[in-house]
């Protein structure tokens, strides 16, 4: 039998430079959260197939770990009776439902935590062994169970540490880091939409680029930290090496959960259509730390206390294929802008639709989730969720302090709004990365929203 992953739990004082910190933060009296927090670090080869390329590749070695990492939330529903929220972010691409259905069922049949309560977000990582079967390759089921192993392991040692710590406060700001990502989908003089290739004859980018940042931690009366966590939304591509990896958001990450002493949990926004195009990774990583260390150093209580959470079904639809059409569209941006690769990027995107043909029209259902944290409430969906969409949601929110997830609980492919669809472009091209219908990305903003206007 696989032994489960090696476990550490974070219950360290703050380090010299997380009381720093705390010392500007006031606290409220009555510290109504009971919060614990742990890791697990995902096993993985040098012989697993990295995911996120077009091909399959591997990669010796791993920077820093590739991990889960799981906050629980104890404390009060809207009701007053007591309830709990299990926050895990992984580092992986992303994972299909039927993978993280079975690991949220086991937490809650392992901690009683509701499934409901239980939210998996996948950080995107391009640079660990693939989860999910997308282009050139298939997802690899050992790391898979290694991987659902550990997000059960993780939410347990958590919940347990929740049960055995003091009482917290939550305290969160809004910070902003702008400059580790942009729309990526940069309107080319040809017409075209960038992917990959030369980065010139740019015209203008195509959509927004979202660079709030938010920031939630607990903080007990003496200084110390039960765990954080912070959203952020950009594409997790970028090392310090050439090794797996949990990318510049997951180095960061693990960098500043040493420093406070106490797990930190990323949590990937809607970051669909961006992307990083010039800045290496070892500077990635030194700005995402000094805006979640800003963030830290001004954050403020919350004026609520309150947890709430509800996840429902949607039914979306398989895309119909236009082969000719998709043919024409791979060629002419390859043959331009990628001609070296020409050739293997159409036989790959070419065999994916294959797979999807006899789904055409099919329905499938994806999960949409809601949470509050007091002041703060998450709206959660599996798509590689374009930004546009992404800030709709907030925009159209009844709550002040809205922020939005992708890649949680299931994945759907991206989903572009239809102005995007009608650009085209690598992320519209029919396929395992694409599959759900022109449309899926507004009626996920609509749901979304009626479920935040319904959470209390």
């Amino acid at each position: 039998m696989h032994e489960l992953p090696r476990r550490r739990i974070c219950n360290g004082m703050w380090l010299a430079m997380g009381l720093a910190f705390a010392q500007g933060i006031s606290v409220r009296g009555d510290e109504p959260f009971h919060v614990g927090g742990a890791w697990s670090e995902l096993q993985a080869d040098d012989q697993m197939v990295i995911g996120g390329g077009i091909v399959g590749a591997t990669a010796a070695g791993t920077e820093g770990r590739l991990q889960a990492t799981a906050l629980v939330i104890g404390g009060q529903g809207a009701d007053g009776a007591p309830t709990r929220l299990c926050l895990v972010g992984v580092d992986v691409l992303m994972m299909n439902r039927d993978l993280l259905d079975r690991a949220a069922r086991q937490i809650e049949q392992e901690t009683g935590i509701s499934f409901t309560n239980v939210l998996i977000n996948a950080s995107h990582t391009h640079h660990a062994p693939s989860t999910v079967t997308v282009h050139g390759y298939q997802r690899d089921e050992e790391f898979c169970r290694r991987t659902v192993d550990a997000i059960v392991a993780t939410a347990r040692e958590a919940n347990a540490e929740a049960d055995r710590q003091r009482p917290a406060t939550a305290v969160f700001r809004l910070s902003q880091e702008a400059s580790v990502g942009q729309n990526s989908r940069v309107l080319r003089m040809d017409g075209q939409i960038y992917w990959i290739g030369p980065q010139n004859e740019f015209v203008r980018p195509t959509g927004p680029f979202d660079s709030d940042l938010l920031v939630l931690a607990f903080r007990r009366a003496d200084g110390s930290r039960a765990g954080a966590w912070f959203n952020h939304s950009t594409h997790c591509i970028g090392t310090r090496t050439n090794k797996k990896s949990p990318g510049f958001y997951g180095l960061a990450a693990q960098q500043l959960a040493d420093e406070l002493g106490a797990p930190l949990v990323f949590l990937s926004g809607a970051a669909g259509s961006t992307h990083n195009l010039s800045m290496n990774g070892e500077e990635m990583v030194y700005r995402i730390c000094a805006a979640v260390r800003d963030g830290l150093q001004r954050a403020q209580p919350m004026s609520s206390t309150t947890l709430a959470a509800t996840r429902r079904e949607l039914s979306y639809r398989i895309r119909q294929i236009d082969e000719a059409a998709q043919s024409a569209a791979i060629d002419r941006y390859c043959a331009k802008h990628a001609p070296a690769h020409h050739a293997e990027i159409a036989r790959v995107v070419r065999e994916s639709r294959d797979k999807l043909r006899p789904q055409q029209g099919q329905e499938r259902k994806m999960w949409l989730q809601a949470i509050r944290i007091g002041d703060v409430y998450l709206a959660a969906c599996p798509a590689e969720f374009f930004t546009t969409l992404g800030i709709e949601v907030k925009r159209r929110s009844p709550h002040r302090h809205t922020f939005v997830l992708g890649l949680t609980n299931d994945y759907c492919g991206y989903t572009p709004n239809r102005e995007a669809f009608a650009l085209g472009g690598y992320q519209t091209w029919v396929g395992l990365h694409n599959f759900a219908e022109e449309g899926t990305g507004e009626r996920i903003v609509d749901e979304l929203v009626e479920m935040l206007e319904e959470l209390p």
